[in-house]
């Protein structure tokens, strides 16, 4: 069925379907209106959960845990500096396997204070063992949070998601969504079984204390879990095709690229003013394409290779900055196109929120038809 919703409210109904039975969470714009919905539906008897108010997102993600292990499926949601507050957590989170979803609204991370958006605050935590989605819209968005449920409490994977998506410009944007029934949901998505749990019967420990001679292997096993999500989203996302419609099985989706000679990699809502510029170039006779990334972490290196092989030219859209660096994505992309003769160049682009337009993609490309590239797109000079 067909609804026009805010995004945050999509993706608080996405969530509610997926029958979350513990919710911790604290308002941080511009996440608040998915966990102020999604309290009024335990309120209004809409969803059987415990929705806990805490005074932190430190607290947040802390009480995730503990219901987590108690064996409840668990969701929480937060923004830029509520992601950085829960930082010691969300390792944590991710050591001891548990398989909790959190909304990401993505938003620049101080100072100075931005309420608007970038990706920095979810790359920032790319290393801390979470699977990382991205969505282009709300859409996707709602979809991804009931794909990532299934992807993360399989046996195989047990490991934390962040469903991404970027504030304000999805969160509060009114899009036609189809929300799919209780029953459409339940049919996907079975009850969480956890793997193991605490169980005064049985007790067993989380997070324990590991010397030197284990702490290595723990480790290992994190990165064996997150390269099994590749082929986990490739299954899971598949079957969501088959039942309703959307199929989320390629963690890299192109776009008028199979003859592309020049081609941008972005994920997020960019990409649809990126789809929309490439059309218009395309009819100027510009062979231009796009490869949008779903699934930052783990990072599809072998299907970004394989889909740019034939490329001569890569622009990455980076909202994010690896301070002393480069931006993560062109990182990451020049690490996977490493020995071959494709040029690469990475434009950041967009951060505090400022606005990505369609003729600033088109004056990306022909930058990069220079040669032109590992910048700081849009500057204004006169603020320097």
């Amino acid at each position: 069925m067909k609804e026009i919703l805010e995004g945050s409210h999509a993706i608080a109904e996405s969530v509610r379907l997926c029958r979350p039975q513990v919710i911790p969470a604290y308002p941080i714009t511009p996440q608040t209106h998915i966990v102020e919905a999604l309290a009024e539906m335990v309120a209004d008897c809409r969803l059987k959960a415990d929705y806990i108010c805490v005074e932190s997102e430190f607290s947040a993600l802390s009480a995730c845990i503990g219901a987590s292990a108690a064996g409840s499926r668990t969701y929480s949601a937060t923004t830029s500096q509520g992601l950085a507050l829960m930082f010691e957590v969300c390792f944590n989170v991710a050591g001891m396997r548990l398989p909790i979803v959190m909304s990401i609204a993505n938003r620049a991370l101080s100072a100075p204070l931005s309420i608007w958006n970038d990706q920095q605050d979810s790359i920032a935590l790319r290393d801390s063992g979470w699977i990382q989605l991205y969505a282009e819209d709300n859409q996707e968005a709602l979809d991804l949070h009931i794909l990532a449920y299934r992807i993360c409490e399989d046996h195989e994977i047990l490991l934390p998601a962040f469903v991404c998506f970027d504030g304000f410009i999805l969160s509060h944007t009114y899009e036609p969504v189809e929300m799919p029934t209780q029953e459409e949901v339940d049919a996907y998505l079975p009850a969480f079984t956890p793997y193991q749990r605490l169980d005064t019967k049985d007790p067993i420990s989380f997070g324990m204390y590991a010397t030197p001679d284990y702490y290595m292997e723990f480790r290992y096993e994190n990165q064996r879990a997150l390269l099994r999500v590749k082929e986990a989203l490739q299954k899971y996302g598949a079957l969501f095709g088959e039942h309703f419609g959307r199929d989320y099985s390629a963690l890299v989706e192109g776009y008028q690229l199979d003859d592309a000679e020049i081609a941008f990699v972005a994920m997020g809502s960019i990409c649809g003013t990126t789809k929309d510029a490439i059309d218009e170039m395309r009819a100027e006779g510009r062979k231009v394409g796009l490869l949008k990334i779903r699934c930052f972490r783990p990072f599809p290196s072998d299907e970004i290779a394989s889909a740019l092989s034939h490329v001569k030219t890569v622009a990455v859209l980076d909202k994010n900055i690896s301070l002393g660096s480069k931006g993560a994505i062109g990182l990451e992309i020049k690490d996977a196109l490493y020995g071959s003769s494709i040029d690469v160049y990475d434009y950041i682009i967009g951060l505090g929120g400022r606005d990505i337009r369609k003729k600033d993609i088109k004056a990306i490309v022909d930058l990069a038809e220079k040669g032109s590239g590992d910048m700081f797109y849009g500057l204004r000079e006169e603020l320097l």
